[in-house]
């Protein structure tokens, strides 16, 4: 799947808005829009497949071993944001 085929407003739309599809954080109407779309476009489906593929082996991955020592500090740093709540970043 070329991500380059995907080249539509609708496509580019779709995409966007993937993570917050599989994260259930859509309107009823905006799911449902996605969803007709990746019933019609094949390229977008494998964009979606991949997507929901990469974060269950994230998701599995974080529950079963230890982050790495350092890494939310570099996360924080990535983003500029405090997300431990310790007050600062890195």
């Amino acid at each position: 799947m070329a991500m380059e085929a995907c080249d539509e407003p609708d496509c580019a739309a779709t995409l966007k808005e993937l993570d917050v599809f599989l994260d259930d954080e859509l309107s009823d109407g905006a799911r449902q829009s996605i969803a007709h779309h990746l019933d019609d476009c094949p390229d977008c489906l494998s964009a979606f497949d991949f997507h929901a593929e990469l974060k269950q082996v994230i998701t599995v991955k974080l529950q079963n071993d230890e982050m790495p020592a350092g890494l939310l500090s570099r996360i924080e740093k990535c983003f500029s944001t405090d997300f431990d709540g310790d007050g600062k970043i890195g």
